[in-house]
Parts: structure tokens; sequence; C-alpha cells
């Protein structure tokens, strides 16, 4: 979610060399004694394991790595050369090669032979799949209530998952009997939330996601492919989208993506409430506090 940051040339680290070897090369290159992160053969090299930074209690070598599988991360789907992951991470072709070649080695990058692009690996996404968001929710859960307070209504969360969205998190207000979202998927064409997903994703992923007939839960679902097209582009354009009772009837509601890298979205900040209390005309205003809530919630995810 984080944009790579660039780290120090490391000119003289081409050959498993390290700055704080106290050996020069004496791990030597090509001897393959050494490890790519930087723990080399010998006793005289267990300094090693507390890379440059001292008292910081960096690695400095498993940042590079870190920085390379944010890049690779970043250039999906197509993926990217060692050569130009180094560049963009600022590190040199060798040791960018060594560290991209040991992440294959464990599933982390994969490497297409036919082009030597490489891509995150399916060992990142079985690791995903294992986490929880116990974090982003402590970081966002206080924006939600902000929102909810601002506007009297349900402020929630969902984040993007492989087949669509999940609801993790819901501030609602204290005298206000709203339905429960919590750890439900959001049908995607027929709420605001799945239609902020849909509007940033590439027209092939949009086309995988909804490759089976669009229901039409309520008279207003938008159930045509092509009238779904023409919104989910009127969507993008304004910022954000709306429901006009398309899940529920009484339901109404207006949403934002929260963008990462690429633009590509993570996950979408949603407001709602029954159509009495959020009628179209609150939509603008509506849409723009979503819309600077999905920043803030940005930000919060950058820090994790």
């Amino acid at each position: 979610m984080r944009t790579p940051k660039p780290l120090p040339p490391d000119e003289n680290i081409g050959e498993s060399t390290d700055e704080n070897s106290g050996s020069g090369s004496g791990s030597g290159s090509g001897s393959g004694s050494g490890s790519v992160f930087g723990a080399g053969a010998g006793a005289g090299n267990a300094s090693r394991m507390a890379e440059p930074g001292g008292s910081s209690g960096k690695v400095q070598s498993l940042e590079r790595a870190i920085s390379l599988l944010e890049a690779t991360a970043d250039t999906a789907p197509d993926g990217e050369t060692a050569t130009n992951l180094a560049s963009r991470c600022g590190l040199n072709r060798a040791t960018a090669w060594r560290l991209l070649s040991t992440m294959e080695q464990y599933g982390m990058v994969e490497r297409d032979p036919l082009t030597s692009r490489y891509t995150i690996g399916f060992a990142v996404a079985r690791m995903a799949s294992a986490a929880g968001f116990d974090g982003l929710i402590r970081r966002t859960h206080g924006i939600l209530r902000q929102v909810c307070e601002q506007t009297g209504e349900t402020a929630n969360l969902a984040v993007v998952q492989q087949l669509g969205l999940t609801y993790i998190d819901e501030v609602t207000p204290p005298v206000v009997l709203s339905a429960k979202w919590l750890g439900r998927q959001a049908p995607l064409h027929a709420t605001s939330t799945g239609k902020a997903l849909l509007a940033w994703l590439p027209e092939e992923e949009v086309k995988s996601l909804l490759a089976e007939p669009l229901t039409a839960y309520t008279d207003t679902t938008v159930a045509d492919r092509g009238r779904l097209s023409a919104e989910l582009a009127e969507t993008r354009e304004r910022g954000y989208s709306v429901c006009v009772g398309e899940m529920e009837r009484n339901l109404y509601g207006v949403s934002a993506p929260v963008l990462g890298s690429r633009d590509r979205p993570f996950a979408v900040v949603s407001i709602w409430g029954p159509q009495d209390r959020v009628p179209e005309s609150r939509f603008p205003a509506l849409g723009a506090l979503a819309r600077g809530a999905a920043d803030e919630v940005a930000r919060a995810a950058r820090a994790l």
C-alpha cells in the first residue's frame, strides 16, 4: 500500500560485500557462502546481522528487499524487470537481482521466463489472507466516528478482498436503528460501496468480477451492463459513487474509494441511511465528506 522509498545507493556492495562487513570482500562474491540478506559465513561476520544504522535496529538488506517487494507490487499486473526495479529503489542491479532471486525461491515473487519481469508471488497472497484488519481498524475507527458525528448517519469501511468487498468496521448514530453490515460482502453492482470499487478498476477486472448475471434486488438496481458502465464513468469523474435504494429499497448512500499505489482502491468508505434522512439532495455534501474520509484512511494505512 505504500510507495516504495528509494534507498541509499549501494555502490560498494555490488558483489555481496556490506558496509559493516569489517572484512571488506572477505565473505566474497561467487563463493555462495554469504546470505543475500547480508549474514556472511564465519564468526567475524556475526555483527552483520545488525546492519547499517547501529543503534537504529534496522537491517538494511531487509529494508532493500521490502522496498523491492513494494516496487514489484506497484508494477502489477504487468510486472517489471530487475534492472528497472533496482533503479526505482536506488539499488545496483547485482544487489537487486540477488534479492529478487532469493525472494523467488521462497515464492515471494515470480519471474516470467519469457520477459524476465517480476510480479508478486503466491506466498505473499497466502500470507495476506492470514492477516487481520485490527491495525487498520484501530487507525481508522476515529475517522468513521467523526464522519458519523458530522452527518448523523452510519459510516462504514469495507476492504477489497479476492472476490469483492467485506465490511470490517462501522459506526452508527446512537439513536438510530440500522442494518448491520460487519462481516458481510457487498453486492458490487447494487451498492455505492461496490460501485466505488468498480469505478477505479481496469475494465477487464470489472468484467471478471461481474461475470455472473446482475441481480435486480429492487426496481432501482442497475442490472443492465451498459447503464452500469456509464454510471461507473460518471462515478469516477465526480469522485464518489451513489446508491438509490438498489440493494434495500429504503437505503440510500454514497461511497468513496481509498486509493493506494497507482490509484488502485484497497478499501471503500461509505455513508448511508434511510431515504428520508439521506435524500439525493444530500449526495454532493456527503460525497465530499466520504472523499475526505477516504483520503484520511489512505494516509492512516500508509503509516501501518
